[in-house]
């Protein structure tokens, strides 16, 4: 509640339901007070066919979400004999003997006796599945890759079971290099002439705007036609500024280009400081094209490893057009690559001037025939202007390699 912990569970489980058919309209977070629970159980389950809960279901005196459940649904608490034994199973595999085992341990084997025990294949807490006035309600670990098992396993195959469930289908578009409210423009007509059952979001981030195109209905392939002919008129309105037509990540999309032309890369960073390399490497087989970084972020390093000129950080400085490039042709010839990217800025809150704000970047990209150069004047807090270099650095790169293609 006071963002120690922040809640990615919701998400998760928001496309995991969409997936399905399922539209999640309402979100809230709740303390460890049985007056607050309850009043959301009342509140949700006027609004709502499926009410799911996680957290709560912990050994310590702030776990009171069973208790609060057991009192709410009328119930008795009973031992469920094979919760029981996952739990001594798990303390066993741990090398924890039996002795060990406390008994609050223990009773995270108790359950209502109104629910169906939905077993917790990779922790002790047992899932519970309630029922009533035709409404659902399941309740699950907040520890995420336990409600993910559960989810996966259980809830998700039994509500498609229990629900008819309407065919939800999406398309998206990834755009750079215009503005949400000038998109906007530019596509009033399309989305105005949408269809009822057709949904146009706009989803900005690090300077560049997704549109997710949703449709539902009751037979999936219909919903899906009309999506690719809706999504076909959308991209023949703004092939200028589309990166691309799938839900993917900037870094995935890079390293798709790069293997279609066995091509290689390497990174020099200095304000970002190894996340550009990070992003990168957060995609499975990023190992086939990315070859490392060098995280130059003293300019010791820039003179010693990649070979700037001192003159150059002298006169100019490290947040230069004549720094980066240096950084990126360097870079490349030392980690013998085809393609490169080096970036050098500012990204505070300290560290600025009159002539070198906070926010100011440096950005450069490289093949062995062109070096490209971008200056860029961030205006947010410096995790944002790290993710905001990151981004417009790949997708310089992208325009690179993309222009060698034609």
């Amino acid at each position: 509640m006071i963002g120690q912990v922040v809640d990615t569970n919701s998400a998760w489980m928001a496309q995991e339901l969409n997936r399905i058919g399922v539209w999640m309209h309402h979100r809230v977070a709740i303390g460890d007070v049985k007056e607050e629970i309850v009043r959301a159980l009342e509140e949700e389950g006027k609004r709502s066919h499926i009410v799911l809960i996680t957290g709560g279901l912990g050994p310590t005196a702030d776990d009171i979400t069973k208790p609060v459940l057991n009192e709410y649904f009328g119930g008795k608490l009973v031992v469920n004999e094979e919760a029981l034994e996952r739990v001594k199973a798990i303390f066993k595999r741990i090398n924890m003997p039996e002795i060990a085992m406390l008994e609050r341990n223990l009773k995270q084997a108790e359950v209502p006796d109104v629910c169906t025990v939905i077993q917790n294949a990779k922790g002790t807490a047992p899932g519970m599945w309630f029922e009533k006035d035709g409404k659902v309600f399941v309740s699950m670990p907040g520890v995420p890759f336990e409600m993910k098992g559960m989810m996966t396993d259980y809830v998700l195959p039994h509500l498609q079971q229990q629900f008819t469930m309407p065919h939800i289908g999406h398309r998206t578009l990834l755009t750079a290099g215009i503005g949400e409210s000038a998109l906007a423009e530019r596509i009033k007509d399309f989305e105005a002439a949408l269809p009822d059952h057709f949904k146009l979001a706009y989803l900005p981030n690090f300077g560049m705007v997704r549109l997710r195109l949703t449709a539902n209905g009751a037979v999936a392939t219909q919903i899906e036609q009309e999506l690719d002919i809706q999504f076909s008129a959308l991209q023949a309105i703004i092939p200028d500024v589309t990166v691309v037509n799938e839900d993917i990540p900037m870094e995935e999309l890079i390293g798709r280009l790069l293997l279609q032309k066995n091509a290689t890369l390497a990174t020099a960073e200095s304000c970002t400081g190894g996340y550009i390399a990070h992003l990168l490497t957060s995609i499975a087989g990023s190992s086939d094209y990315f070859n490392g970084s060098v995280v130059s972020y003293s300019n010791r390093v820039k003179q010693e490893v990649l070979h700037v000129n001192k003159e150059t950080l002298d006169t100019v400085g490290a947040v230069s057009e004549d720094t980066v490039k240096q950084m990126v042709t360097q870079v490349r010839q030392l980690l013998h690559t085809d393609y490169a990217i080096a970036v050098s800025g500012i990204m505070g809150p300290g560290g600025g001037t009159p002539d070198k704000p906070v926010g100011l970047v440096w950005i450069a990209v490289a093949n062995a025939k062109q070096v490209v150069t971008k200056q860029f004047n961030f205006r947010f807090d410096r995790m944002r202007n790290i993710q905001l270099t990151a981004t417009n650095a790949l997708n310089l790169l992208r325009l690179l390699i993309v222009d060698n293609q034609s």
